[in-house]
């Protein structure tokens, strides 16, 4: 079977291609390697994955649809994973048209060229973000997600409603997955573990937005590997072959607390820096996972000391810290 991931340099993505590779399927791997975060860190993971025979990578962006369509055409594509876009709350407050183009257009593409090529499943990243300021928790699918708070989340909340329509209308089997704030080895620099972890290290202060006082629901990256994997061979029977999944942990912690874990796995005070709450920030999430546990017997495994101990070690052999 011949997978598309796209994305595929990214933390998510690389960590779903080994997973996918390790059981002996063929990966085509599409990345723009933007500068969005460290080069050199998408190109690492790039290289980790070519040392498998079965894996080939393109350097395309998801808005060339010509090359875009030509891979999957030419590649017989069937599944694609799509988690090309344009990340982070953050960012999104000064470079919306980033956004735009990537997670919207891009998005557009994926779908067009999937309606094309007659793919069996389209599974598609969304985000937590999309529930904005909700308070019920646990966040379940059912909730309303109308009030994104960052345009990032309503650029994720548009591929749903996008997905939808060509389910319906194109009988194309679409499933969105909602992840829950991911951690883990070979993650991104710009996460609150990958910072605090950096600046701890290096006697620098770390930010505190809201004082720390934020809840995540922080999931770890073979839990989230191990939620999209489940779905592969899952796509919807149902007349419109539509589904939305969380992928989380299930068990928020504090902001604080995971400051702790870190402090306590580099054995090391941090300095920190209290700030205001950050304008589209979400004070807390909490995820629902009863309908992928059902769906797929979904199951996370890795506790929070446990995920954060991983990660340092990987972070510490990676940046070559005594």
């Amino acid at each position: 079977m011949n997978i598309l991931i796209t994305g595929v340099a990214g933390f998510i993505g690389y960590h779903i291609a080994k997973k996918i590779l390790k059981n002996n399927n063929k990966v085509i791997g599409i990345d723009n390697i933007n500068d969005y975060y460290d080069v050199n860190l998408k190109k690492n993971r790039i290289k980790e994955l070519k040392k498998n025979k079965k894996f080939f990578f393109y350097k395309v962006d998801i808005i060339q649809y010509k090359k875009l369509n030509s891979i999957i055409k030419n590649n017989q594509i069937k599944i694609i994973i799509h988690l090309a876009a344009q990340a982070g709350v953050r960012y999104s407050i000064k470079n919306p048209q980033t956004y735009f183009k990537s997670n919207l257009e891009g998005f557009f593409n994926i779908l067009e060229t999937s309606r094309y090529n007659k793919i069996k499943h389209l599974i598609y990243a969304s985000t937590s973000s999309v529930y904005g300021d909700t308070k019920k928790f646990p966040l379940s699918e059912t909730e309303s997600t109308d009030r994104p708070l960052s345009f990032y989340a309503a650029t994720k909340k548009s591929n749903e409603i996008m997905a939808h329509s060509y389910s319906y209308i194109y009988k194309l089997p679409c499933t969105g997955v909602r992840f829950f704030t991911v951690y883990g080895p070979f993650g991104r620099p710009d996460m609150a573990l990958f910072k605090f972890t950096k600046n701890i290290i290096k006697n620098n202060p770390i930010e505190l937005y809201n004082k720390g006082n934020h809840l995540r629901d922080f999931t770890y990256i073979d839990d989230i590997v191990d939620g999209i994997y489940s779905l592969i061979n899952k796509q919807s029977k149902k007349t419109i072959p539509y589904e939305i999944f969380n992928i989380g942990n299930g068990t928020p912690k504090k902001l604080l607390d995971y400051l702790k874990y870190i402090e306590k796995n580099l054995n090391k005070k941090s300095k920190i820096k209290r700030l205001p709450l950050q304008v589209g920030d979400i004070l807390k999430t909490h995820s629902n996972i009863n309908k992928l546990k059902k769906y797929t017997g979904y199951n996370p495994k890795t506790n929070i000391d446990n995920g954060i101990k991983k990660f340092i070690e990987w972070f510490k052999d990676y940046y070559k810290v005594n």
